[in-house]
This record gives C-alpha cells, structure tokens and sequence, in this order.
C-alpha cells in the first residue's frame, strides 16, 4: 500500500505556526495522521518545530498542500511517497 507522507519543519515556530495551522485546517479532510515536534517545555520551548503527516487525496491536491506550505517564509517541506 502506498503512502504519502508530508514532512514540515518550521524554522521559525512562533512567526509561521499561524499561517501553517490555517492551512492545516483547510486541508483538514486530507490529513490522517499528523505528529507535531518541538523541543523543550514551558520556559525553554523551541522556536523550531516539525510536523509529520500521513495525507490521503489526489496527489494533485497533495502537491497543492505542500506548495502553499513552502509559500511560507521559514517553512521547508517534504513530500515522501513510499511503499
């Protein structure tokens, strides 16, 4: 079985997790599975971030997913077909 896995690192959490949340919410329907990655707690939480997704749709709409995604500043993207 194929699946498509949709890696985000945020280089800047703080400034981007705003932006990136809407856009996860608006493709809310394709998302699966997501796993969300920071280190340190309380007072010694990161500006750095990373999001992994397993995401179910077309792969036109997956490639639109991930494109909006790198549209943001200090967002990187990966999109990993495997299997």
């Amino acid at each position: 079985m194929k699946k498509t896995i949709l890696i985000t690192h945020l280089k800047k959490r703080r400034e981007t997790a705003v932006k990136v949340q809407k856009l996860l919410t608006d493709y809310g329907c394709m998302i699966k599975t997501r796993l969300g990655i920071h280190d340190g707690v309380l007072d010694k939480c990161s500006n750095t971030g990373l999001i992994i997704l397993e995401l179910v749709g077309s792969v036109k709409d997956k490639k639109a997913f991930a494109s909006k995604l790198k549209a943001i500043p200090e967002v990187e993207v990966k999109l990993v077909n495997i299997g």
